[in-house]
């Protein structure tokens, strides 16, 4: 019986563009001259350098370990010599710089001793954090880091494990050529998967315009020893999307603010289940992956490429062409466009498409607003796309928000079918992007006033403490007194004088027991003088002990 499946809101229908680049053999990309490797290629934490300049590195050895919970680590790609670490050009729509580490490659390619895991026989915890020291992050486009999301918490079980072989986006076909090519190791890591969250129901969706990814994932799935459902889902974008994907195979909608396992659901990309299969069987960390690289080149197709090789490197092996226009990293309707093809390729890197005025027209020049709600139709996450957009430009963010800005997925199924040709996806992220500058201003400022208070509060402890000690001491003092015989009076002032003119006689004492030094054998001029300065100092004592001429005439 087959399953039965259900609808998402909106979507569209753009023109595939599949068959350009799966129908050729995946190459092997050559190992390159010079790696550069990002130290953030997922999302949190970037990780912390674990080398220095001129250290000699293996391949697959860490040189950048995670860097807290929501982190992952980056590993040498190949084997030689560390150059450089520090800012260098990344595949980012700011073209901004980030922290990266440079090999220059040695053509070994020599790799670390690596093994398999025993993933039956550890904690957990343990697999997970070692699959986090490896490198593991989702590689469908989100590269969110893995061992977070095999952690099901104890509050958050998830009896359904989906695996996500949609691949929605046009000239995108990574996805559906590692499935055709790797889906009995596919499958190997869905098994690593299930064990770590417990999951009694495992689903498999493909689109249905992949016939042969689907014949052989439902192959593979036939040699395991626990169910696995492939389902043949309708081909609309973007139902490769995780939330539309949950929705078309259960029926289930994950809350707005909520994540997929609130509703006991996971999803996980073919991309990341292979690099886990090959992490706990081989004992490889995350140092390649599937690249599509298609459009305005001469032979469109797939390579296995190093993590850390320019993407100018596998344009020139598809054969690079005369007018291209630009680069996106991923399809036409999410991807990024490319500041420079010095750019690395990263985890993230699904695609490499290759413009053209041909294959892309420039865009004509954006018209106002006619309301005509098209873009509310077709938005899958049910928003209303013309109000963001007013918001958005205006600059009210917080009315934005009330209207579920951050349900935005990015889609770009609003910006398709505006017959005014405006870039509204620019205009969510731009909104995103600024509160969230707010939102890290606001903490930063509360910090700092938390901190303030505190230390007034520090301070005026301390004062009310030292208060304390002061008239306790003072307390105490009182009590001395009252508690001392009333015969002691006042204090003697005899006895007190006495006690000075002791402590005079003995400081005299010890002052005359000094004999002066070298003094013996001096010459007669030296003589005379010492003579006449100590007979001044005794003149002097005189005159300090005889009455002063004041105190004579008193009577």
């Amino acid at each position: 019986m087959s399953r039965e499946l259900f609808k998402f809101k909106g979507g569209v229908h753009p023109p595939e563009h599949k068959a350009e680049s799966n129908t050729r053999p995946i190459h092997a990309a050559p190992l390159p001259k010079k790696l550069v490797i990002p130290l953030r290629q997922h999302i949190g934490s970037p990780a912390k350098p674990m080398v220095n300049v001129g250290d000699r590195v293996l391949k697959g050895q860490m040189i950048g370990a995670a860097d807290g919970y929501i982190s992952a680590a980056v590993h040498a790609s190949s084997s030689g010599i560390v150059s450089a670490i520090g800012p260098a050009v990344v595949p980012h729509v700011s073209g901004l710089p980030d922290d990266c580490i440079t090999i220059e490659t040695d053509g070994r390619d020599e790799w670390i001793v690596h093994a398999p895991i025993d993933y039956r026989a550890m904690e957990p915890a343990d697999l997970r954090m070692r699959l986090r020291d490896m490198g593991l992050a989702g590689l469908g486009g989100a590269v969110f880091p893995s061992a977070v999301k095999l952690d099901p918490g104890a509050t958050h079980p998830c009896p359904t494990l989906i695996l996500n072989g949609g691949e929605c986006e046009p000239w995108i076909t990574c996805d559906d050529v590692l499935m055709r090519h790797h889906a009995d190791e596919i499958l190997e890591g869905v098994a690593v998967m299930r064990h770590l969250l417990g999951s009694t129901e495992i689903l498999v969706g493909i689109e249905d315009n992949k016939p042969e990814a689907i014949a052989a994932m439902q192959a593979a799935a036939q040699k395991m020893d626990f169910a696995i459902e492939v389902v043949a889902v309708p081909a609309r974008y973007p139902g490769g999307g995780a939330k539309q994907m949950i929705q078309v195979l259960t029926g289930k909608e994950v809350p707005s603010g909520k994540l997929s396992t609130d509703i006991g659901i996971q999803v996980f990309n073919v991309g990341t289940a292979h690099a886990l299969a090959r992490a706990v069987h081989h004992g490889e960390p995350l140092i390649s992956r599937l690249v599509t690289v298609t459009g305005h080149v001469l032979r469109p197709q797939n390579f296995e490429v190093l993590i850390g090789t320019p993407m100018h490197t596998l344009i020139t092996l598809a054969g690079d062409r005369d007018g291209t226009t630009g680069v996106l990293m991923g399809g036409p309707m999410m991807g990024m466009p490319m500041p420079d093809l010095e750019v690395p390729v990263v985890k993230a890197t699904n695609c490499i498409l290759v413009k053209s005025n041909d294959l892309f027209p420039p865009l004509p020049k954006a018209l106002p607003c006619i309301r005509c709600t098209r873009c509310a139709d077709a938005c899958p996450a049910e928003l209303q796309p013309q109000e963001l957009f007013r918001f958005a430009k205006a600059g009210d963010f917080g009315r934005a928000q009330e209207y579920h800005l951050f349900d935005c997925i990015e889609c770009g199924c609003c910006s398709y079918v505006c017959p005014s040709h405006i870039p509204l996806v620019d205009f969510y992220r731009y909104a995103k992007s600024e509160i969230w500058a707010r939102e890290k201003e606001k903490r930063a400022a509360d910090l700092a006033r938390e901190r303030h208070e505190f230390r007034q509060f520090r301070l005026e402890r301390e004062k009310k403490e030292k208060a304390e000690k002061l008239a306790a001491k003072a307390q105490a003092k009182r009590a001395e007194l009252a508690a001392a015989p009333a015969t002691a009076g006042a204090p003697d002032v005899d006895a007190k004088k006495a006690l000075i003119a002791a402590a005079l006689a003995r400081a005299q004492a010890k002052k005359a027991e000094v004999a002066p030094k070298n003094v013996d054998h001096l010459p007669p001029d030296t003589q005379r003088e010492i003579e006449e300065i100590e007979a001044r100092r005794a003149k002097i004592r005189e005159l300090a002990h005889q009455p002063l001429e004041s105190e004579e005439k008193k009577p």
